[in-house]
């Protein structure tokens, strides 16, 4: 064996041992991130909402006082910048920006927030930027990692995501579809140890679905129904991202941050006394739907109930955001997309005697939605079936996300993540 050889098998031999501990080390950490902000969250939350729901007065007091916290932390102790959410990610992979250390505390604090006090996001986003910047950070550490910063991102963003929602698979296509677009050997290999650690990590806990659902059958007939709650998705998600960059240019030309924030707050207050259902993540509104879905009627006030839902909730996700709250559309679109499976299933019930199942819709609705407000077909799919831990709507929720996100594509190119204004014009 000539020296040049066993100098490159060595090298090799280094190289793979220094990424698989590196991947081990982002996989443990992200996880354990993920897993913390989820439930710490969960808990305020539901404290908080339930206070709410005892005196509608805290619902004056909580926006205001979240998005207030929010602020004066990014002022006093997050070097007064904003956050830009899943962008920062993009700028990083693209460029050679890195994510500061910082990004984790700011993201992890800010997100817990906004969500614990009503704005009608979710943490997913923040999970997102903070585990990739564990990624980003780890790269800076060993000028040999220098090289494989973006896997070393997705490594961290993969196991957030399987973290968050149980799913390995919905992790590493999330990061491949919306991060990286890109595959190649280490992506792989890093990644795949990642999210072997944080499934691990989740086995250890013990961790439930983050729905608990009975799924038992689907049936042939209902196909060209979940054709149209696909498109009707798609068209659907066009509003919500609309909506996002619509309010974020508005409030944009507001100079003083603080009138953002009381104006943010005041329509986020109006909504919630309206519209309970619209606090946080909405995640306690799903799961009380999900057990009376199969047993609603179609009757005028449920109808207008989810009508006002489904228009107010981008708007208010959209205010939340350009107010200064932390998150960004994963859960809406989750959200969103279950009322609209709702709605979708009790009307061809109701006035085409369809038979289908409405809480089969519902969990349809909440992938097709999410598919189509992030271009990502398959995250989606996996990422539903990882939270309902449900295999059995398999291909009716791959047909449906695939058609939501053609048809929002074909409608209008761009995401909330990868509308830039030069593209546009």
């Amino acid at each position: 064996m000539s020296t040049h050889t066993s100098i490159k098998k060595n090298y090799n031999r280094i190289k793979w041992q220094k990424l698989t501990i590196v991947s081990i080390l982002i996989g443990f950490l992200a996880a354990l991130l993920a897993v913390s902000l989820k439930h710490i969250t969960e808990h305020y939350e539901e404290i908080f909402f339930a206070k709410t729901q005892e005196n509608f007065l805290f619902l004056l007091i909580f926006p205001i006082f979240g998005l207030s916290i929010i602020y004066f932390l990014r002022q006093y102790l997050f070097k007064k910048k904003e956050n830009k959410g899943i962008k920062e990610v993009f700028e990083s992979t693209s460029s050679s920006k890195n994510l500061p250390l910082y990004k984790i505390p700011s993201h992890f604090i800010n997100g817990l927030i906004t969500v614990a006090f009503g704005g009608s996001t979710g943490i997913e986003v923040s999970t997102v930027v903070a585990t990739a910047t564990i990624g980003s950070v780890a790269h800076t550490k060993e000028n040999f990692f220098k090289k494989y910063k973006t896997e070393l991102i997705c490594a961290g963003v993969a196991a957030g995501i399987t973290a968050l929602f149980s799913s390995p698979l919905a992790g590493l296509l999330f990061a491949y579809e919306v991060i990286s677009k890109k595959l190649s050997k280490v992506f792989l290999i890093t990644i795949l140890i990642s999210i072997t650690i944080a499934s691990a990590f989740l086995l250890v806990l013990d961790e439930k679905p983050l729905f608990e659902v009975a799924i038992n059958t689907w049936h042939y007939h209902a196909i060209p129904y979940f054709i149209l709650l696909g498109i009707i998705a798609g068209m659907n998600s066009i509003y919500l991202t609309k909506c996002v960059l619509f309010f974020k240019k508005q409030f944009s030309k507001i100079q003083v941050h603080y009138h953002k924030i009381i104006l943010g707050a005041i329509i986020l207050t109006v909504s919630l006394l309206v519209l309970p259902q619209l606090y946080g993540d909405g995640y306690h509104a799903i799961k009380h739907s999900i057990l009376s879905a199969n047993t609603d009627v179609l009757t005028v006030s449920l109808t207008l109930t989810i009508l006002a839902i489904l228009v107010m909730k981008p708007i208010v996700t959209s205010i939340t955001l350009s107010a200064g709250g932390d998150g960004g559309v994963f859960a809406p679109s989750l959200f969103i997309g279950a009322f609209l499976g709702l709605l979708t299933a009790l009307c061809v019930n109701t006035f085409f005697s369809a038979n289908v199942i409405p809480l089969n819709f519902m969990i349809i609705g909440m992938a097709a939605m999410l598919s189509a407000s992030i271009h990502a077909p398959f995250t989606a799919l996996f990422l539903v079936c990882g939270v309902i831990n449900d295999y059995t709507l398999f291909f009716p929720i791959l047909l449906v996300c695939l058609v939501s996100k053609y048809t929002a594509q074909k409608i209008y190119p761009f995401t909330v993540y990868s509308y830039k204004e030069s593209l546009a014009k």
